[in-house]
Order: structure tokens, then C-alpha cells, then sequence
């Protein structure tokens, strides 16, 4: 594995990622940021922030899986939520769950969360890029 995830004492600990990553590999894979469209490009979830995410995490895995990747080798994860407010947290981690149960694994890498003001197109609520490192 090419990905070490990493807590350093003195850092907090958060469950839903790691503070540090620690590559080994030298083969990068860099994912366009992958909103909540499905394979036939029609939005999923239209409205349901925890939907758009799932679909995203998804989206990210399906990616990964056609360079012969998964999360295991996610080094970094960028998410953009429009509109952010903290509220929005309990949203956002229930389609990360229920991305990870249908991955069979927890997309938990560090992570960055920015607040924006739109997207691409205005059903989507949340975007989210990846970059990972492959043996």
C-alpha cells in the first residue's frame, strides 16, 4: 500500500480523517472534482446534501477502480459545499457512512472542506476531488 494515514500526538483526533498521509508510491492519480451525477449524467440525490455526497464518494471510487485504485490510496480529499454552514456537518457525514458501507471501506484520508457560493450547475450541492498514489 503506497498510503500511510497518520494521527500525530499533539494533533486532534478527528473520526472522519486522518491528519497526515505519508506516500510511498510514485505513481500519482489526480480525480477531477466528481459531483452527484450518476453514469448516465443525470444528478442524483436533487436537493439531498448526504445523497450528492454518497454519489460523489462513489463516483471517486469508480474513478479509482479504472486506474486500478481504491481508497486505500487516497492521499487527499478536497470537498466543496455550497452554501456551507456547520449545520450542514450531520448531512455531509451520513453520505460519507453510506458511501463507505457500499465501498467496503472508510474514505477517511485528509481532508479539506471549502464553502463555496455555486457549482457547476445549480442542483449540485457538493463537489469533491482526490488525489491519490499508486504502487
Amino acid at each position: 500500500m503506497a498510503i500511510t494515514l497518520v494521527n500525530p500526538s499533539g494533533l486532534p483526533e478527528i473520526d472522519a480523517y486522518r491528519q497526515v498521509s505519508v506516500a510511498t508510491g510514485s505513481k500519482l492519480a489526480f480525480i477531477a472534482g466528481q459531483v452527484a451525477w450518476g453514469a448516465d449524467g443525470v444528478t442524483v440525490g436533487d436537493g439531498d446534501l448526504a445523497a450528492q455526497v454518497e454519489q460523489c464518494y462513489l463516483n471517486i471510487g469508480t474513478a479509482l477502480a479504472g486506474v486500478g485504485a481504491s481508497f486505500d490510496d487516497v492521499a487527499k480529499l478536497t470537498v466543496y459545499v455550497v452554501d456551507w454552514t456547520p449545520d450542514k456537518m450531520a448531512m455531509l457525514m451520513e453520505g460519507v457512512t453510506r458511501a463507505a458501507a457500499k465501498l467496503g471501506a472508510a474514505p477517511v484520508p485528509p481532508a479539506t472542506l471549502l464553502g463555496v457560493a455555486a457549482l457547476d450547475v445549480p442542483e449540485h450541492l457538493v463537489e469533491i476531488e482526490a488525489t491519490a498514489v499508486i504502487d
